[in-house]
């Protein structure tokens, strides 16, 4: 477990040699803050953490990262140059460490912890399917090793670091989402978190905005293969059927495990068959094996899910056991879920996010399903020049799919006017500005033999319309 000594010998201090209090939690929201918790207060634009230092303490925290002095009558520590044993003393708790910059400190931690333990990291980018295939790997993988995840979306600069700051000794394994926004980012967090296998899902739209074209979005997330180690101990992961991941086959040392739907992968699927609600069935083949699935994963789409998941369980040495039983437990907590409205209507909730790929999977899986078919259809944001090209897609697969469909925000008028000319009736698309309206309009006209699909970028906030149809528990 991770020790206030460790602390001070990642920030360049001789290490102490009194100092043994553990600190198994790290956080950056005071409210998380438990017993013996390290605190880092990072200032925001609109909150800074140094204001909740002293909420943190009173939860039982045992230290906090500070960038500057706080209000209080706390003791501090200043760690912005070298100091001598005699100067660090006893170091009680509660106390504050002043450092020059507290998200570089959690990184240089991180890093040095990292380094400092015996165990295999799983790193996961791509535009769509990383969380699910996180949760479901890690699923997996803990049938025989202790593993470690990111919990919830910690992918990015700040998430990653406090993940890895609850490894423990005893750790085996970790699987690591890593997010991409910025060139060199996935870099930066492969450089901390060490990992020797890297998977990538796909590469898509989501976030042209920030990152420019597809083919910036590929180099950027290229770059978890190109820090993998050399074989045998780096293994890339790839997706086959996605001609932009194939080609990072050629930028990593790593040995290449392909899987897909081609039979010129490593690992492939055939005979796919959606289920609706009771999951997908299909037929695995790897090497000279066959084995005929059946998983609770939602929709035709998710095979790719369960090839990423088998992938990394060979790779890790699962045996085929593991593997089918970690994937059928079906306790993964994944994006879409599904529930009931007041009204009896199925709710499939998946308003976790959204990019053309993702919503293009999700009618997938509401095409698969029987019923009278609703399409409740947000923005994708964060789309950049893709933007408008992105909605129309998803408007030509709703006319397909969907007997209503109802359209939040105003990029959502493209998938609207998309379907209009796909052909889909004019009394059967409906267009709202605001989630109030949408919602009420939903609470007057579903019935026990609607199927609802609610999908919008996140910064829309449709989990409020399902939180207002879902039937009480």
């Amino acid at each position: 477990m991770l020790r206030i000594a460790d602390i001070l010998e990642a920030l360049n201090q001789p290490r102490p040699q009194k100092a043994t209090a553990a600190i198994p939690h790290a956080v950056i929201d005071s409210r998380l803050a438990r017993a013996e918790s390290l605190f880092i207060a990072i200032p925001g634009e609109n909150v800074d953490g140094h204001d909740f230092v002293a909420d943190a303490f009173s939860k039982g925290a045992s230290f906090a990262l500070i960038q500057h002095e706080i209000k209080g009558d706390f003791a501090t520590l200043d760690l912005r140059s070298e100091l001598s044993q005699t100067e660090m003393g006893e170091l009680d708790a509660p106390l504050c460490l002043l450092v020059d910059n507290t998200i570089v400190a959690l990184q240089e931690i991180a890093r040095f912890w990292r380094s400092k333990l015996d165990l295999r990291v799983i790193g996961i980018t791509g535009s769509v399917g990383k969380s699910t295939t996180k949760e479901l790997a890690a699923q997996t993988l803990g049938r025989r090793y202790k593993t470690l995840k990111n919990f919830g979306n910690l992918n990015n600069e700040i998430g990653l670091p406090l993940t890895i700051l609850g490894l423990r000794s005893d750790h085996e394994r970790a699987i690591l989402e890593m997010g991409f926004y910025v060139p060199g980012e996935i870099d930066f967090l492969c450089q901390i978190a060490k990992p020797q296998v890297g998977v990538v899902t796909n590469i898509g739209t989501v976030h042209a905005e920030r990152a420019g074209s597809q083919e910036a979005i590929a180099r950027g997330k290229a770059e978890l293969v190109e820090a993998l180690p050399p074989a045998p101990e780096g293994v890339a992961i790839l997706n086959y059927d996605d001609i932009w991941v194939r080609e990072m086959a050629k930028m990593t040392k790593a040995r290449v495990f392909f899987y897909g739907l081609s039979s010129e992968a490593d690992l492939w699927a055939d005979q796919i068959e959606g289920l609706g609600l009771d999951g997908i069935r299909f037929r695995l083949h790897y090497k000279h094996e066959t084995l005929h699935m059946h998983i609770p994963l939602i929709g035709r789409h998710s095979v790719h899910t369960a090839l990423r998941t088998t992938a990394i369980g060979l790779t890790e040495g699962l045996t085929w056991q593991e593997i089918v039983s970690g994937m059928r437990d079906g306790r993964a907590q994944l994006r879409l879920v599904t529930a009931r409205s007041k009204n009896g209507s199925v709710i499939l909730d998946d308003t976790y996010n959204a990019s053309p790929s993702s919503t293009l999977a999700a009618l997938g899986l509401l095409d698969e399903l029987d019923g009278h078919k609703v399409a409740v259809l947000g923005d994708m944001l964060e789309l950049g020049q893709y933007e408008h090209q992105g909605h129309e897609m998803v408007g030509l697969r709703a006319a397909e799919v969907a007997n209503t469909l109802l359209t939040l925000g105003k990029r959502a008028h493209i998938i609207a006017d998309s379907a209009r000319k796909a052909g889909m009736p004019q009394k059967a698309i409906l267009e709202f500005e605001e989630i109030d309206s949408i919602t009420e309009w939903l609470e007057k006209n579903l019935t026990n033999k609607h199927i609802v699909l609610i999908k919008g970028s996140r910064g829309l906030g449709m989990d409020r319309i399902v939180a207002a149809l879902e039937a009480e528990k």
